[in-house]
């Protein structure tokens, strides 16, 4: 991906269902959990970089031994960084203890992270500083075990204010207004809340510390997370660990975060992507499940567990960057629907052309964008098919010509590569333009100068700036007559709300573009009549309602906002004719029937906050305003 972008983090979660010593027996090492967790972390880091955390919980260990450990990391390999310090403090316990080194009881009794619930979270901080207080997993802690909490989470709410003036209401002081805090304590107020119910109806029946067992067994799960989930409004998939070893994967009912888990006798695995668990366990992809909207895994401290209704599901509207980006392209339905979206585009590659294979060399932007390339590359090449047979039917005899015809493939070259690892959105926008300039590096000697056309597929275009700034500078370099960037991904339009960092307006080169177009039309009354209509509804509160955005779009078609994109990010200097290719929306849900969450091509959002978000994003970019608008 050329424009990089913040994006969604990763979760994990492992439930050993056996007694410790099992592991320790059958595998040889008392770091059994630790290794899986690790290896299912390090098959998500590209969901998270920014920093990375987990925690342990032992289960039945004697009162006066410390139950729950957390290591948090915001080292520049954190999730090295965090099982370093694990196997270190590891190896110091039983230095001195040779002999204790597989004895179950001794290690929960002495040692840290040898329990059987374990969590992880990866970071990737779409906002906030990157410090270790923002790093998940997050702790809220009490004497009684049932009522301790640690949690993480993939998440973003857009109706923060709303869930924090809701815990003032309850009695609360929360230290922070973001969603983290609320999330957390929201979950903590009503898990109190289980513990007294069920304390009040055994009370008198069973006295201290054997009520404490019976409060465990009882507490309904379930119920918390009904009480606690009703009025969120985001996209979410949160992990938890209760004090009592009892755990739980909670899912949006819009089914907008990912969440998979696999389950035998021995482990209850939970991971934001297939491929991690099927790396670290080595299941079938067939064995893998998909926590379903709306619900809840539920693994009690006994490690039976189920998935649960716990707040009515809606339409499903998972995200559709998931398939384009986000996720490892090792799961074989995302592998096939990048293809597939790669492969949709060759129509509109074929015209923008004008046919001309024979003078046209195809390449791809490192590194997500490769998968759509090998689809477009078999779209080529089926299209070549179709034109052989055509040739042959019609009666092309000769020798030489048949040869040609037969023979012709499409000019396949790696033109671009990424000379250094830089993440271009970590630096500041004034010293952006420097910094993308040299993220990539090209090919010579490949290209025919003022004769070849070159076509370069990106998996998306957000802002431009690395092409405007890097990549048409540098293809422009070869000499080819045009260059035409194809995006795998639709024009993105709209901001998003659940968890990835695309919140202003003023960052899309698309958004640009209708604004362009509506001022060179004459017709920047839209622009004011959709500014007046959104603070209208602002004041009124109902922005949540309707999306007024659109408007802004409406009078332009596909391919108009495609040529203004290409004007706007042409340097003024290009030699090369330059054009801009976006798949559709229709071809995005071809290739991607399962992830209709189409928010930011469309701005039809899966809940009302991200109305309500879209609108006050609107705003703040009229206003001059360069926050995010939840």
């Amino acid at each position: 991906m050329s424009d990089a972008i913040k994006h969604e983090c990763g979760i994990a979660l492992i439930r050993l269902r056996k007694p410790y010593q099992y592991y320790i027996d059958k595998y040889g090492t008392a770091l059994y959990g630790a290794n899986k967790l690790y290896l299912l972390m390090e098959k998500q880091v590209n969901r998270g970089q920014d920093g990375a955390g987990i925690a342990n919980i032992k289960l039945d260990v004697p009162p006066g031994h410390r139950y729950i450990s957390r290591y948090r990391s915001v080292d520049q390999r954190p999730v090295t960084d965090i099982f370093e310090k694990v196997n270190k403090k590891f190896r110091k316990a039983i230095k001195g203890n040779r002999d204790k080194a597989k004895d179950a009881q001794w290690l929960q009794e002495n040692v840290a992270f040898t329990g059987e619930v374990w969590m992880g979270h990866l970071r990737y901080g779409t906002h906030g500083a990157n410090e270790i207080e923002n790093c998940h997993p997050m702790l809220r802690q009490s004497n009684w075990r049932s009522r301790n909490l640690v949690m993480a989470g993939n998440f973003n709410m857009t109706n923060v204010d709303s869930l924090f003036n809701k815990l003032v209401s309850l009695g609360q002081h929360p230290k922070e207004k973001v969603d983290t805090v609320t999330v957390m304590e929201k979950i903590g107020h009503f898990l109190d809340e289980e513990n007294q119910r069920v304390f009040d109806r055994f009370k008198g029946i069973y006295e201290n510390p054997d009520l404490s067992d019976i409060i465990e067994d009882n507490l309904d799960l379930q119920r918390v997370l009904h009480r606690s989930c009703r009025d969120f409004d985001g996209g979410y998939a949160m992990v938890g660990m209760t004090g009592y070893g009892a755990s739980f994967v909670a899912r949006d009912p819009a089914g907008i975060r990912p969440a998979y888990y696999y389950a035998d006798d021995e482990v209850v695995v939970v991971a934001s992507e297939k491929p991690a668990i099927k790396t670290a366990f080595n299941v079938e992809y067939s064995e893998i499940k998909e926590v379903q909207p709306g619900h809840a895994l539920i693994v009690d401290k006994y490690g039976e567990y189920g998935e649960y209704e716990f707040i009515q599901p809606v339409e499903k509207r998972s995200c559709s960057f998931e398939r384009i980006y986000f996720s490892r392209a090792t799961d074989p339905d995302i592998y096939n629907e990048r293809k597939m979206l790669g492969k949709l585009l060759v129509p509109q590659i074929l015209k923008e052309i004008d046919y001309d294979l024979e003078n046209t060399v195809f390449s791809y932007i490192p590194n997500t964008a490769e998968t759509a390339f090998f689809g477009m590359v078999e779209g080529l090449e089926e299209y070549l098919y179709k034109q052989r047979k055509k040739a042959i039917m019609e009666g092309i005899l000769f020798e030489q010509e048949l040869d040609r015809v037969l023979s012709f493939r499409p000019r396949v070259e790696k033109l671009v590569s990424k000379d250094v690892k830089l993440r271009t959105f970590i630096t500041d926008d004034s010293q952006r333009d420097d910094m993308v300039s040299h993220v990539y590096d090209t090919t010579f000697e490949v290209i025919r100068k003022g004769k070849d056309n070159v076509v370069v597929v990106d998996d998306s275009i957000v802002r431009g700036t690395t092409l405007e700034k890097s990549i048409l500078k540098m293809l422009d370099r070869l000499g080819p007559k045009k260059i035409i960037i194809v995006s795998s991904a639709p024009q993105i339009r709209f901001p998003d709300c659940y968890g990835i960092d695309m919140s202003k307006f003023k960052e899309f080169v698309g958004f640009r573009a209708a604004l362009d177009l509506l001022r060179e039309r004459n017709q920047e009354d839209v622009i004011e009549e959709v500014y007046a209509q959104c603070v209208a509804a602002i004041e009124s509160g109902n922005a949540a309602k309707e999306n007024y955005v659109k408007a802004l779009f409406e009078p332009f078609t596909h391919d108009e906002l495609s040529q203004q994109v290409a004007r706007i990010v042409t340097p003024s200097d290009l030699k090369a004719q330059v054009a801009v290719v976006y798949q559709t929306v229709e071809n995005l849900h071809r290739a991607c029937p399962n992830h209709s969450g189409d928010w930011y091509f469309t701005g039809n959002y899966p809940t009302p906050g991200g109305n309500n978000v879209v609108n006050k994003a609107f705003v703040n970019f009229m206003e001059g305003k360069l926050v995010r608008a939840y």
